[in-house]
C-alpha cells in the first residue's frame, strides 16, 4: 500500500487534507504532529481509519523526528509523497520574549528535516515519479507589521522549494510549494483576531 506522510495532521490544512486523501483506498496516511491526542481524532474521523498510522514528533527536531520515522519503519511503508505543511503563527518582537527562533525552527528548519528525513524513500520509491508539497504562504511575497518571523520562514520555504525542485527532480522526485491567503483555521482565527484587536474594530470587520 502507498503511503502519503502528512506533517501538521492534527488541525487546520493538514486534518482537512488527511480527510481528503483518506477517500482513495489504496493509500495509507502516516499523521505527523506534536500532539498525540490531535492526530487520534484525526484519524478516527478518517475512511478506512485502520489504515493509518500517527507519530507524535517534533519536526524541528531532526533527531527526535528520525527516531519515530524508524519505529513506524518508514523503509517499508512504500512511501510516494510528502506533504511537509507543519507550521506555526502570530507575531515576534525583538527582544528577550522573541518568537523569531522558535518560528523559524518549526516552520524552516522543521521542514527541512521532514524532507530530508524522507527524500531517501521517495528516490528508491517503486513509483516513477514522487512528490513533495510544502505548505508555504501567501505573506511570503509581501509584508505584514510583527510579523517578521513568519514572513521571513515562509519565504525561506520558498527558496527550500526551488533548490530541491532542481535537485531532485532528475531522480523522479517533484517538489512544490503552495501559498495558501486566509484559510478558515484556528491559527489563521487568532491572527484576524489580533490584527482586529489592534485596530479596535471586531473579529466579523476585519474579514
Amino acid at each position: 500500500m502507498k503511503s502519503i506522510l502528512i506533517t501538521g495532521a492534527g488541525t487546520g490544512i493538514g486534518a482537512a487534507t488527511a480527510k481528503e486523501l483518506s477517500a482513495d483506498p489504496g493509500l495509507r496516511l502516516i499523521l505527523v504532529g506534536r500532539r498525540l491526542d490531535k492526530l487520534e481524532e484525526v484519524k478516527s474521523a478518517l475512511q478506512n481509519a485502520e489504515n493509518h498510522v500517527c507519530l507524535s514528533a517534533d519536526v524541528s527536531d531532526a533527531k527526535e523526528l528520525e527516531q519515530g520515522l524508524s519505529k513506524i519503519d518508514l523503509a517499508n511503508l512504500q512511501l510516494c509523497g510528502v506533504f511537509a505543511n507543519a507550521g506555526i503563527g502570530g507575531e515576534n518582537t525583538f527582544g528577550k520574549a522573541d518568537r523569531w527562533t522558535e518560528i523559524l525552527d518549526i516552520n524552516l528548519t522543521g521542514t527541512y528535516n521532514t524532507i530530508m528525513l524522507c527524500l531517501p524513500h521517495l528516490v528508491r520509491s517503486q513509483e516513477a515519479i514522487t512528490n513533495i508539497v510544502i505548505t508555504s504562504s501567501c505573506l511570503a511575497k509581501f509584508g505584514v507589521p510583527n510579523y517578521t518571523a513568519y514572513c521571513t520562514s515562509k519565504a525561506g520555504l520558498l527558496g527550500l522549494t526551488k533548490s530541491l525542485a532542481v535537485e531532485y527532480a532528475p531522480k523522479g522526485v517533484l517538489v512544490n510549494a503552495i501559498c495558501p491567503g486566509w484559510v478558515d483555521t484556528e491559527m489563521a482565527r487568532a491572527a484576524i483576531q489580533k490584527l482586529a484587536d489592534r485596530a479596535a474594530i471586531t473579529y466579523e470587520k476585519s474579514l
